[in-house]
Parts: structure tokens; sequence; C-alpha cells
């Protein structure tokens, strides 16, 4: 090796043994990051973000939020709202931040990789009055006479979207065909009375007295519930597995200490907090401590990657495009709006 060369390559080796140690010292540097979300997990960032701040990491960081409806949350972004953080509903909005270079098209894989970037997991389940007076318990229940339904917009909200994926996947689960399981979708669509924007906004629309079930997240269910609302609800014994993407941004001016936060929201400490607010953990050894409050047995939870729906890459375009998607046809039939 050159003389010259030697020297250069242990200070290269040495400056990358200090690394750890240099963004750990920085993760305590002030900082002022904002937390932009999709809706529902206003009340476990409300617990999360002290427990951050009260860590070495978190020492000197300060938050602001903004939650809203999941694809609204994005396109804000994307049009200007300053954003460190995004944890949104569903991958295809992360995938908007991303094709509009906001987000970096590795963040799946850059940190938490066995996580593939979820931090929570929730299912679809049917929220109804107590006593369950219209019996819903199956996804047929929603097509008979007289059910009025409460569920989001699929075209501003996320979580609308997980909706129609886990009816329609449920169908195909049962054996209808695709062209069977898009006519159930219209049939559904016909008895939802109220399309709000955002699941957050359809819970307080159904929480208001309007609709005998609403299409939920079951975090949104059990927090409702918790909070001693009259309201049971119930998992379909055929629902989707909900998956929701986080990120930090590629414009953030303080990338190490949005990464502290991200990667604290994968530790067993946030994980819990998560739990305690109706989110299923990503973490498993969390998960096994609350598998009274998150049942998975008699239940059928498939994936939206499942060969049936084809992974968002397909069922987006297929299904949620506003001019020619299966539910840009079913709006126009039922009166809805598609933006």
């Amino acid at each position: 090796m050159p003389r010259l060369a030697r020297p250069l390559t242990l200070l290269a080796a040495a400056f990358l043994v200090a690394l750890p140690t240099l963004a750990a010292s920085a993760a305590g540097k002030s900082a002022n990051l904002t937390l932009v979300a999709y809706s529902t997990p206003k009340a476990s960032y409300d617990q999360i973000i002290p427990a951050f701040e009260a860590t070495p990491e978190g020492s000197g960081v300060t938050f602001g939020t903004s939650y809203g409806a999941s694809g609204t949350q994005a396109a804000a972004v994307i049009a200007g709202l300053k954003a460190d953080v995004v944890n949104l509903s569903l991958q295809p909005d992360m995938t908007n931040l991303v094709n509009a270079g906001i987000v970096s098209g590795s963040w799946s894989s850059k940190r938490q990789s066995r996580y593939h970037g979820m931090v929570t997991n929730s299912i679809v389940v049917f929220v109804v009055r107590s006593g369950n007076p219209k019996k819903i318990r199956g996804w047929n229940d929603l097509l008979k006479p007289g059910v009025d339904v409460i569920t989001p917009n699929p075209f501003t909200s996320g979580g609308a979207r997980w909706n129609v994926m886990a009816a329609y996947g449920a169908w195909r689960k049962a054996g209808l065909t695709h062209k069977q399981a898009v006519a159930n979708l219209t049939k559904l669509f016909r008895h939802v009375s109220v399309q709000d924007t955002s699941a957050r906004n359809a819970l307080q629309t159904f929480l208001s007295g309007k609709g005998d079930v609403l299409l939920s997240y079951e975090n949104e269910a059990y927090a409702a519930k918790k909070l001693g609302q009259p309201i049971e609800y119930h998992s379909p014994a055929r629902t989707i597995l909900i998956e929701n993407p986080v990120a930090v941004t590629k414009t953030t001016a303080n990338p190490v200490q949005a990464a502290a936060f991200v990667s604290y929201l994968f530790t067993p400490a946030a994980q819990k907090l998560f739990a305690n607010n109706g989110y299923r953990p990503v973490v498993k050894s969390v998960f096994k401590q609350y598998t009274s409050v998150f049942p998975t047995r008699n239940l059928t939870i498939f994936n939206i990657t499942d060969r049936l729906l084809g992974g968002w890459k397909k069922a987006q375009p297929q299904f949620f495009d506003p001019k020619t998607g299966i539910m840009a046809k079913i709006e126009a039939q039922v009166g809805g709006v598609t933006g």
C-alpha cells in the first residue's frame, strides 16, 4: 500500500467507528420536529412524544404535529407542508411522497428492515350499537335491506381504502369471482349514507348517532370502547391486515433527531403505548403480551399482497384511480365524490 494511502485508510476507519457516537451526541441536541400523520394515531403520539422527549436521544427535541386524512396529508406535504417525519395510513400515500422526492425510495429498507417501514398494524372491524340490534357479523350482513353503513371516502381516506380492500378480499376469499365481489362492493356503497374525509371523522359521525355499522380500524373501535362510548365491535371472519408506514423525510433539517424518533417508535416502550391505544404491535415480543386484546383465533386475516389482491401496486390503480378505477365507477353510480 502506498505510504500516504495507509494513514488515510486508518483515518477513514476511525471516522466510521466514531459515527455511532456522533449520531448519539447529535440526537440529544435541540431540534423542533414536525410529525405529519393520518388521523387516528393522535392519542398514541400524545403519549409517545413525551416519552421520547424524556430519553437521552429525545432530550432537547420538541414537536409540532399535524393530523388528518392520509391522502390529504400526503398531498399537503407534497404541496409544501413542513414534515420531518410522516406516518401515513397506507403504502401508496408514502409512495406518492417518494415520487415527489420527499421520502427516500429506500424508506422501507434503510431502518427497521424487519418491519419494512410499517410501525403499527390493525384490522378492519365492524363497529355497531350496543347489543348489535341489526345482528351484523359478516360482510353479507352489510347488504341486507335497511342497514345504514358509515365509511370514509376512499379518495381522501386511507382507512376507507383498507375497508374497500377488506370487503373485496373477504368476498374473494369466500369464493366469489372478481365480477361478483365488485357487484357486492357496489351494493355495499349503496348502503353508505355518509362518506367523511377521514376515519376519525367517520367515527365521530357514527358516535353522533348516524348509521347502524361503521367500517373502521380496530384501534379506533378499541379506543372508543375504552372511553366508554355505547358501542361494541366485531371482527368479521375474514378481514385484512392493516399496515401503517412511517418514514423520515429527505427534506428534514434535523435528520439525526428525526431518525432517532422513528427508531424509538419500534422500541417495546413505544409499541406498548401504541398497543394501549388499540394498535397491534409490529414487534412480536410485544404483541405476545396483548394476545388477549387482539384476537387471531377463528379469523382469516389476509394481507394486501394476497394473490387475489395483488398488492398495492396492482390494487391502487385498479380500484382507486380517480378516473378509471373500480371505486371511481362505483362512486359515480351512488353519487359519491372522487376528490
